[in-house]
């Protein structure tokens, strides 16, 4: 299967507007990162997205994304769903209901938040037609095992995800040791890292380093950065089992 980076940025993106930072300042493109998100093609073609941030539009003309055939979230925090509306563009361009998959709690959030878009398709595609599906344990998609990963965001619990031999971590603050027993053997994980010092619902860097050598991927990327994280600096800071992702990095991952 292979996964593509849509974005790697936290809630504010990078450029942060009116910032006059050096990375803001950039002219490197990899210091350009809009919301995080990601998309899964499976090899039968497949197209899982995890998250619909606000700039989902722009990530999906930008990777030219032609169908979406369902959605993970990971939590309902704004720069994580506001983007659930242009999901409308590829109901109509499928002509079918897309399902949504998550935590019951998010389910529940996206209900009443967003109710307006679920609903069974009939005769009108100007709204988005999609189905809430709560999920507590591993499930099956297009056939494929998709196992979700609690972990914890400050107070709130949510989910990343286990596909094959990927994971990804997004919005993190603690793994439970429950959930790092889900997390052996993995060939690539995207794991959050939102700055240098430590905040409250998030890895900072050297706890993402910590995390990454107790999991021990065989490749890790970071993900959910703000834009304190210059691209060419921090890689320069990591071992070689860790990279700095970008927004549009491709990855080709073995499924099992």
């Amino acid at each position: 299967m292979q996964l593509t980076m849509l974005g790697v940025g936290s809630s504010a993106g990078t450029p942060v507007i009116a910032c006059q930072c050096a990375t803001c300042l950039s002219d490197n493109p990899r210091n350009k990162r809009t919301r995080c998100s990601s998309l899964i093609t499976l090899d039968n073609g497949k197209n899982i997205l995890i998250d619909t941030g606000p700039d989902i539009r722009q990530q999906a003309l930008r990777e030219g994304i032609t169908h979406v055939d369902a959605v993970l979230y990971t939590h309902t925090h704004a720069d994580h769903m506001h983007g659930i509306d242009d999901l409308r563009a590829f109901c109509q361009r499928q002509r079918q209901q897309i399902p949504l998959y998550g935590r019951p709690d998010a389910m529940e959030h996206i209900v009443s938040k967003f109710g307006y878009t679920i609903r069974e398709a009939g005769d009108y595609w100007d709204l988005p037609i999609l189905s809430v599906n709560p999920v507590e344990q591993a499930f099956e998609l297009f056939g494929t095992q998709i196992l979700p990963v609690p972990i914890m965001h400050g107070r709130l619990a949510m989910y990343g995800y286990r596909v094959g031999k990927l994971a990804y971590l997004t919005d993190a603050s603690e793994i439970p040791p429950s959930s790092m027993a889900l997390l052996e053997d993995l060939d690539v994980l995207l794991l959050d890292c939102l700055r240098y010092t430590p905040h409250y619902t998030h890895f900072s860097l050297e706890q993402a380093l910590e995390q990454a050598a107790i999991i021990g991927a065989k490749q890790t990327y970071l993900i959910h950065m703000t834009h304190e994280m210059e691209y060419e600096t921090v890689s320069k800071m990591l071992p070689s089992s860790v990279q700095v992702g970008y927004d549009g990095l491709k990855l080709e991952i073995a499924d099992f």
